[in-house]
């Protein structure tokens, strides 16, 4: 028995042996991380879209009343240029007049008493139509002005001085009734 349980033993060294170099080393190799579970998202309120204030009505800018209080165009004698110390009291007027685009105006043209009344009336006929000019070339309708020509006849001063002469050749510009 002796001999069996020492080739028992014999083959059981050598097949422990032989177990032990036949198996390789295994080598460690990384897995993959499974795939991430996913969470249900949870559900989602619909916002509903905020109601947007209602706005108060825009009110229209206060409408600025035109002012016609305006002064009159001077002349030099015998001249139906506009002088330019008038530039300022037309852009005024251009201004005033856009502010009431269907108003009508008549522009009186006036003139000194020197010369003849034909010539002193086709005078103030000539610097009423220059005020006319300018207000159309500063944008306004020319169907919204009238001209009438007074000649010498409505002085608004003494034609005895050079003073009130000078203040005689003018334009007035006057709202139409």
């Amino acid at each position: 028995m002796n001999l069996t349980k020492n080739l028992f033993f014999t083959a059981l060294i050598g097949l422990s042996t032989l177990t032990l170099y036949s198996c390789k080393t295994k080598k460690l190799v990384a897995k993959p991380d499974p795939a991430p579970v996913s969470k249900p998202a949870p559900p989602v309120e619909e916002k509903k879209p905020e109601p947007v204030p209602e706005k108060e009505p825009e009110k229209p800018a206060p409408v600025e009343k035109p002012d016609f209080n305006l002064d009159n165009i001077q002349f030099e004698f015998n001249s139906f240029v506009l002088k330019t110390s008038s530039f300022p009291i037309l852009d005024k007027a251009v201004m005033e007049m856009k502010k009431a685009p269907n108003t009508k105006f008549v522009l009186n043209g006036h003139s000194s008493a020197e010369g003849t009344p034909e010539h002193n009336m086709s005078l103030s006929i000539d610097r009423a139509n220059a005020v006319k000019s300018y207000f159309v070339n500063a944008g306004l309708n020319a169907s919204i002005f009238t001209i009438v020509g007074h000649g010498e006849k409505e002085p608004v001063s003494s034609n005895a001085t050079e003073e009130g002469r000078m203040l005689n050749r003018r334009t007035e510009i006057k709202v139409q009734n």
